[in-house]
């Protein structure tokens, strides 16, 4: 789907233009209409009415005990938990390996304090790292029962398809992570069994495994797919990341099939609330009342085919304005898309670093922050601190900014220059990052500072 053809079926600025761009006779995940106030719901392929923002629950608050050890907090996510059905959210996103493999024992404490109607829950099969066994498969498989305490898990996923593993290519792994074990053939027959309401996967990677998944929909019937999409990957997350597929393509691709979409990193891992300055201030003119979060979250909710956009809601502030803003969801209109457009041919042209905080790369096995070194040189980059121009007058400004800050943010012990190469973080990015890369050109970049005697 070309721009302006984008723009023509989804920028009408009501929900029934974008009921109207449907594909004729699939399913449909259109807004129900609801008053003001009040969260606005898509249909599921069960018929039932789904939150159009879910809660991804991978980044839960956390606490110290009484061991000095960091936790989840229980009691806040119970807390947000609350607030969130309260307010009308039904969908809530997990996995066992999310939260260090606590987020899916946490959350289920959290839900099972309410009826088991009045919310669903997605969980995923996290085979992605090395035990392709039927065995593991279906041990996670039972302990996902277990730990949400649940006899029936409303979405299934298989998790991260489009990955490698070692010296296996990605069809190579799916073909061992779900084929040759039986495992794919045992989820359909627990879906078949009501164990399983609806079965899909979610997608990183290799086009070529996305393609074959939905070459095989008239054989498995994917009742949803999950995919990372927000207003830059929708053109430009080949660009971010020459192993990433467009959004466009992968949501056309759902569209032609009628086939759910459920959004991850609708924020891009949080980058897209906190734009470059520049960017942020045209959102600023055009909505000054409105966050800049809520515009992308307004992105994914304009599509028609979008079951529910998750979102890793860690303070009740982030929740609350996400509330704000599909509850209820007012569609962008033909200048707004043409104006995120804009930013985001911008923002790709920003020296950023394409993480999105989901720490599959930790731990690392050399003590390495890296969602932390990344999200410190991201933010120097979007405030303006990070330059190479000595003769600049505000190069002694943005030299201290970004030392001060660094040593304030991360331990030394923690910082790049640890790195030593080992390339064990990489196979696990979703986003594809050469990070060791990457951290050899963030210390470069340090060390020349550091070098600077000038007083900070």
């Amino acid at each position: 789907m070309k721009r302006r053809d984008f723009i023509k079926a989804f920028g009408a600025g009501t929900a029934a233009a974008a009921v109207a761009a449907c594909t004729p006779g699939a399913r449909n995940t259109a807004a129900t209409p609801k008053e003001p106030g009040t969260m606005t719901y898509r249909k599921s392929p069960q018929g039932e009415d789904v939150s159009l923002l879910g809660y991804g629950c991978m980044r839960w608050p956390t606490t110290v005990d009484a061991e000095g050890k960091t936790v989840i907090d229980q009691e806040q996510v119970n807390e947000l938990v609350d607030y969130a059905i309260e307010h009308g959210v039904t969908y809530f996103d997990t996995a066992p390996v999310y939260g260090q493999g606590e987020s899916e024992r946490v959350t289920g404490i959290a839900l099972s304090r309410h009826p088991r109607s009045s919310y669903t829950i997605a969980t995923k099969l996290s085979n992605q790292r090395g035990d392709f066994s039927r065995e593991y498969a279906l041990k996670m498989y039972r302990h996902s029962f277990e730990m949400l305490q649940v006899d029936y898990l409303d979405y299934y996923l298989l998790h991260s398809v489009g990955g490698t593993s070692g010296k296996l290519t990605s069809m190579e792994v799916l073909q061992q992570r779900f084929f040759d074990n039986g495992v794919l053939d045992f989820l359909l027959k627990e879906r078949e069994a009501g164990r399983i309401r609806n079965l899909g996967f979610s997608f990183h990677g290799d086009q070529q495994v996305f393609d074959y998944l939905l070459s095989q929909h008239d054989k498995y019937h994917w009742d949803f797919v999950q995919i990372q999409m927000n207003y830059v990957d929708w053109h430009y997350a080949h660009t971010l990341s020459a192993r990433n597929v467009n959004a466009e393509y992968l949501y056309g691709e759902l569209d032609k099939r009628g086939i759910p979409v459920v959004i991850m990193e609708p924020l891009l891992g949080g980058r897209l609330a906190n734009l470059p300055q520049h960017a942020a201030d045209q959102l600023l003119a055009r909505a000054p009342g409105a966050t800049l979060a809520s515009w992308a979250f307004r992105f994914c909710g304009t599509m028609p085919r979008v079951l529910t956009a998750l979102s890793g809601m860690t303070y009740k502030e982030h929740l609350v304005d996400n509330l704000s803003t599909f509850s209820p969801l007012e569609p962008l209109t033909e200048s707004d898309l043409a104006l995120l457009e804009k930013i985001a041919q911008d923002y790709v042209n920003f020296p950023l670093i394409p993480c999105t905080d989901c720490k599959y790369c930790m731990p690392c096995p050399y003590g390495i922050d890296i969602p932390g070194v990344f999200a410190h040189y991201n933010k120097c980059v979007n405030e303006g601190f990070i330059t190479d121009d000595r003769q600049s007058p505000e190069y002694r400004k943005a030299r201290r900014a970004y030392l001060v800050s660094l040593d304030r943010n991360l331990d030394k012990l923690r910082q790049a220059h640890h790195c030593i190469g080992c390339a064990q973080c990489v196979e696990a990015c979703p986003q594809h990052i050469g990070i060791p890369g990457q951290m050899r050109r963030i210390e470069k970049y340090t060390e020349e500072l550091r070098r600077d005697q000038s007083p900070l």
